[in-house]
């Protein structure tokens, strides 16, 4: 018992190496530091320098924006202002400037016909077709109010009336394209605990006042000029105002923390999210309606509808922060050193199979043992080839010779 616990520990602390065969091919060996050479460089430069795989990252960016935009323009011979042109008023990441406004004034409840084409009769029938329309003014009643018995008429409605005209002509706001936006950003990364702002904190109040966003010149800058924003899109205020449109101000943070703190700075990017309608008649640019309600002198409601067509500026904020850990760099490298061998295994697939010579490669790489040798090795006899000297165990692990201390060379 004792010498077989004995055997099991001596058998334990003992190692095994695999057996190398080195061919000397000029093209085989070229390949192999290729590969090689490929591999390592795709790790140092895409997955360490570029990728920065030895950080540890945070992407649940927290973010806060308010906004204030500024200027005066006319429209329909009447000065706007802020109060008149932005919606909503409360500075959101999301708000609108007004380019062009349709006014309905004095609308009462009541019946009254219907003015656009599509709603065009001879007969009341006609009118029966869009009843539960949803592309009227009013509740469709079925009656077709006439000017005269021969004439065609238009389909009568309940609701607010005079219904509101929508196709007249109107010049839109240009001058929206000297407006201004103040896009005041605040951030914070929860994992490093680590809170930034979209400029500096040294910058003064005068310094904001006078400056203005460029990407190359002044891109610290908050105050953004809308001309300069849709140039940025490829797009312009001639082409928007008249229908409106959607525009995306994008703020990225992307933050090495293994440097100074300084150095973690916002970028920004402009686009037009609404460019796949951009050439669609239905549904193109962007426009909402509200309307001021108002009471006369006997109770009775009357309102004021307005139709608005806009610019729509979203607000985005996207980013991510790194930090250097132990642990992704060391499971990095580990993933390095081992696709590091993929040199070794493509080389082993030529040699076995395209280059002259391969059997000879075979028959030195792979050693095949058959049970009867196995069988003669276990069972020595003097005059076997097979047998083992003394001294000289077989491992069952992987096939390799152990050899003992005895019969090492002195």
């Amino acid at each position: 018992m004792g010498s077989f616990v004995w055997g099991c520990v001596t058998d334990f602390f003992t190692y095994e190496t695999t057996k190398s065969v080195v061919v000397k091919s000029w093209s085989v060996g070229i390949i192999n530091r290729i590969v090689q050479l490929l591999i390592i460089s795709y790790f140092v430069g895409w997955v360490f320098i570029h990728e920065k795989a030895y950080q540890v990252i945070d992407t649940g960016i927290e973010s806060s924006v308010m906004t204030k935009v500024k200027g005066f323009g006319y429209h329909q011979d009447q000065v706007m202002d802020v109060a008149d042109y932005v919606f909503p008023q409360q500075g959101a990441r999301v708000f609108c400037i007004m380019t062009k406004l349709i006014i309905t004034e004095n609308q009462f409840q009541g019946r009254c016909a219907e003015l656009m084409e599509k709603f065009n009769c001879t007969t009341d029938e006609h009118c029966y077709e869009h009843f539960g329309s949803i592309f009227s003014n009013g509740i469709i009643t079925g009656v077709c109010l006439k000017p005269s018995n021969d004439s065609e008429g238009q389909c009568e409605i309940e609701g607010w009336c005079p219904a509101e005209n929508d196709s007249v002509k109107i010049s839109p706001m240009l001058d929206v394209n000297n407006f201004t936006i103040f896009i005041k950003n605040s951030i914070r990364f929860p994992l490093f605990d680590v809170t930034r702002g979209n400029f500096p904190s040294t910058m003064t109040a005068q310094q904001i006042k006078s400056c203005t966003y460029h990407p190359e010149t002044n891109p610290s800058c908050p105050i953004f000029r809308v001309g300069d924003v849709l140039n940025y899109t490829g797009q312009n205020v001639t082409g928007l105002a008249d229908k409106g449109g959607e525009i995306g101000i994008n703020i990225v943070w992307k933050c090495n923390l293994d440097l100074d703190i300084e150095y973690c700075v916002p970028k920004y990017s402009f686009t037009r999210l609404d460019a796949p309608f951009a050439k669609n008649d239905i549904s193109k640019g962007y426009n909402f309606r509200f309307a001021k309600y108002f009471k006369t002198e006997n109770g009775t409601d009357f309102r004021t509808l307005h139709k608005a067509y806009a610019i729509r500026f979203d607000v985005m904020v996207t980013g991510s922060a790194g930090k250097f850990d132990t642990i992704p760099t060391l499971i990095n490298l580990v993933a390095a050193f081992t696709s590091v061998g993929l040199g070794t295994v493509l080389c082993d697939i030529i040699l076995l199979n395209f280059l002259k010579g391969a059997d000879q490669y075979k028959a030195k790489k792979f050693e095949e043992v058959s049970e009867a040798q196995i069988e003669a090795s276990l069972a020595p006899s003097p005059g076997s080839q097979l047998s083992l000297k003394p001294g000289i165990k077989s491992s069952y692990d992987s096939g390799a010779l152990s050899l003992a201390t005895s019969d090492q060379p002195i």
